[in-house]
């Protein structure tokens, strides 16, 4: 299937039936991510708001831990079997974790058997996960043209933002009917119930797409060995997408999953004012990945990686140190917008060149694993934000390191290249 042979309509369905499953994904990660002091105290009580919290965060980075495995051994799958099938095995993965951590009673319930469960449930979406980026960015740059490829791969980075907003909104409007006590003590998991509930909606979807052109046009199909070894040889490509990743993951995880906590449990806002504020980031972000997508195909990608990452180094410490001086609901939506734009400028650019600079052969794997790599740290963003901030005692610490991700994605835009099929030399 490409995009010269269907009609607009055809694509958008593509779009929508690849982007939804992407979109389950991180709202259970989102809906983690918001709800991470509660879920630390029902699954790791120990009388320490502080320790609790850390805690839940460090159970919310080990699921990042599986991506590289997952991003491997399902990788290695779909580049074997078609991306079709793959997109149906990591939601079916990803919807049991997201039961078991809805289902999972208390610590007071069953004791110690509760935190295992969680860390279960957060190691199978992880494994999941490792590869459900990869797979959809690939099956939509593969379903596009060298015109419009940036803005149809940012709709894979817009569903994850859909996903922000979709749990923020949910958070905001559960708080107002039922209260933060009931939140805290059980409401949490009425957002989890309802990321189940539309699971068969969404395998029903995904059954029904079709397979893409460049998968089929290849007469042969690697296995797991070849697949290696590839990565082996295309070691640089996989550092520089690790690179590149760091940054997209690390911004994306302060901006949006460690909002509502640094919001309310660092800043002291109001717990809804936190949730509202990454509800408009989501929104900012939905809206403007798209755009710079489009933007990638007319000026390049590397002209937007350079100029986000470079932005970012330069302003995200003054605009922490203004918010930290006096938190209020204000400071922290105007430093939360102008990040979401600069991560959102990155981003409509970085996914689609992620699929650019892989040899086709190995497209999924060899992006899911650089990129799975580059979560295990993003991924640990929340953690590693608020051992910092432990440590130092001071609260604008967020800002170094996502200044650090940026210089990342800075080395990594100035020395990447797409990657250029090569022919075997002629015998004469």
């Amino acid at each position: 299937m490409s995009t010269g042979q269907v009609s607009r309509v055809r694509l958008a369905k593509a779009i929508g039936q690849v982007a939804s499953g992407n979109m389950l994904e991180m709202y259970d990660f989102m809906v983690f991510g918001y709800y991470a002091a509660d879920i630390g105290r029902a699954f790791f009580p120990s009388g320490n708001a502080q320790a609790e919290l850390m805690s839940s965060f460090a159970t919310f980075g080990a699921g990042f831990l599986m991506r590289p495995l997952g991003a491997l051994v399902l990788g290695a799958y779909v580049d074997r079997i078609g991306r079709r099938k793959g997109l149906i095995l990591t939601l079916t993965l990803m919807a049991i974790g997201t039961m078991t951590l809805a289902l999972t009673p208390g610590y007071e319930t069953i004791g110690m058997l509760a935190p295992v469960l969680v860390l279960l449930g957060r190691l199978i979406q992880g494994f999941s996960a490792g590869v459900e980026v990869g797979s959809s960015s690939v099956y939509l740059s593969e379903i596009a043209t060298d015109k419009n490829r940036g803005f149809i791969v940012a709709f894979q980075s817009a569903s994850i933002q859909l996903a922000v907003v979709g749990a923020a909104a949910i958070g905001f409007g559960l708080t107002s009917w039922l209260g933060g006590p009931v939140m805290s003590a059980w409401g949490w998991r009425i957002p989890l119930f309802l990321g189940c509930l539309i699971v068969p909606v969404l395998l029903f979807l995904r059954r029904n797409l079709q397979e893409t052109e460049a998968f089929e046009s290849q007469t042969t199909h690697p296995d797991l060995r070849e697949i290696v070894l590839s990565l082996i040889r295309n070691w640089y490509v996989g550092l520089i997408g690790i690179l590149t990743g760091v940054m997209s993951t690390v911004s994306f995880y302060v901006i949006t999953a460690y909002c509502p906590a640094f919001g309310s449990r660092i800043l002291h806002l109001g717990r809804q004012d936190a949730l509202l504020v990454t509800l408009c980031a989501g929104l900012a972000n939905l809206i403007l990945v798209p755009v710079f997508g489009y933007v990638s195909d007319r000026i390049g990608r590397k002209k937007l990686l350079v100029s986000a990452t470079a932005l970012v180094i330069c302003v995200a410490w003054p605009l922490m140190r203004w918010l930290v001086a006096a938190p209020d609901f204000g400071r922290l939506l105007t430093v939360e917008l102008i990040l979401a734009a600069l991560y959102s400028a990155y981003n409509g650019a970085a996914i689609v060149w992620l699929t650019e600079i892989v040899p086709p052969r190995i497209r999924t794997t060899g992006f899911s694993l650089a990129y799975s790599l580059a979560t295990c740290i993003g991924g640990f963003s929340p953690a590693v934000c608020t051992w910092l901030i432990e440590q130092t005692q001071d609260r604008a610490m967020p800002a170094l390191w996502l200044s650090a991700a940026a210089f990342c994605g800075l080395v990594a835009a100035i020395v990447s290249r797409p990657y250029v099929e090569r022919s075997p030399p002629s015998v004469k």
